[in-house]
């Protein structure tokens, strides 16, 4: 496992990182943990619902399936 140091981090980053840690009852080193692993290659999702995604996990709120979503939708026909 590799470690990592980040230095300058900024004030209200580390405030939010707390916060979000507290609302999760975990540790601000596993909220860190999280948002990074949720980063990912390019080549494993693209498009702007891979950031909605990685987004919304780094937030620790879970997973979902924005395809699955976006079908709950009606189509309008005058655009078809």
């Amino acid at each position: 496992m590799a470690m990592i140091t980040v230095r300058n981090l900024d004030d209200a980053a580390k405030r939010r990182l707390q916060r979000r840690a507290a609302a999760n009852g975990t540790s601000m080193e596993a909220e860190a943990r999280a948002a990074l692993e949720a980063v990912r290659e390019p080549d494993e999702e693209t498009g702007i619902f891979a950031a909605m995604r990685a987004a919304h996990t780094a937030m620790g709120r879970g997973g979902f399936d924005l395809q699955e979503r976006a079908d709950d939708f009606p189509r309008d026909p005058g655009l078809s």
